[in-house]
């Protein structure tokens, strides 16, 4: 995740005691547990991390693109559920990297962070490189106009191997009209798209992260484990595919890097 550097702090759980919070500006950004990197406080990285768990068979390494880095949650934890997977991180924070590496535990083996813009790195990226890119950028709440564009997720598709997922993590508030966007966007460039959310999101009830996953094959995304990780979660939720994904868009127009509209 891309933060303002100004007052970053990383911070206890006073709750859960091995727990650390990394704050930005007093907002929470992302949550680690120490002791613990199978542990996931926030619902939104749980759902993410859904989608990875049934990427590929249980254990299997992956080769996996991190735009936003964050605290390091999901790299941290495919490191412990898929070792060997090599990961790069994206993080355009240099303050951000800098606490991170200073006051958490040490990176795991074959994770790698490079300071740099996200949409640079994808297109410096080989092509047919990554099992899954997984997006999770923002600057001042917003996500950056040119990582949500046709072109971003052409460049995105294009680093993905053939049965690569992409991921993207969105916040929004009623009526989700960003992220009706986005997936009229992603639908342009990839086969199969699902969204996955909280059900008091979908009802309009309140401002929150919902989580796209997309892949250039269709009937790649594994929907029906989705749905049942969805349904057991602490905070149970929804997944959109199909018909109802169909419903959920209707209407809506993707963005362009020459589109003007914000």
């Amino acid at each position: 995740m891309d933060h303002a550097a100004d007052r970053l702090e990383l911070v206890a759980d006073p709750v859960r005691r091995t727990g650390r919070l990394l704050l930005a500006a007093g907002v929470e950004q992302s949550y680690v547990d120490v002791a613990d990197p199978r542990y996931l406080h926030f619902e939104y990285v749980r759902r993410m991390a859904a989608v990875a768990d049934a990427a590929a068979p249980r254990g299997a390494a992956l080769s996996v693109l991190h735009l936003g880095g964050g605290a390091l949650t999901l790299p941290r934890y495919l490191a412990a559920t898929r070792p060997g997977s090599r990961q790069l991180v994206i993080e355009r924070e240099p303050a951000v990297v800098e606490l991170v590496t200073r006051k958490l535990p040490p990176l795991p083996p074959d994770v790698r962070i490079q300071v740099g813009d996200a949409r640079d790195a994808v297109a410096d990226a080989p092509p047919a490189t990554y099992d899954l890119v997984l997006a999770d950028i923002y600057r001042a709440a917003r996500m950056p106009r040119h990582v949500r564009t046709v072109e971003f997720a052409a460049e995105v598709a294009a680093t993905l191997r053939p049965d690569g997922i992409y991921l993207v993590n969105l916040t929004d508030l009623p009526p989700l009209v960003a992220t009706r966007v986005q997936v009229a966007t992603l639908r342009e460039v990839f086969a199969d798209i699902c969204l996955l959310a909280d059900r008091r999101m979908l009802r309009g009830r309140r401002y929150g992260n919902l989580v796209l996953a997309a892949a250039p094959t269709p009937g790649r995304l594994p929907v029906a484990r989705l749905v049942t990780a969805a349904v057991r979660d602490p905070l149970p939720g929804v997944v959109l595919h199909g018909t109802a994904l169909d419903t959920f868009v209707a209407g809506t127009l993707p963005t362009t890097d020459a589109d003007t509209r914000d």
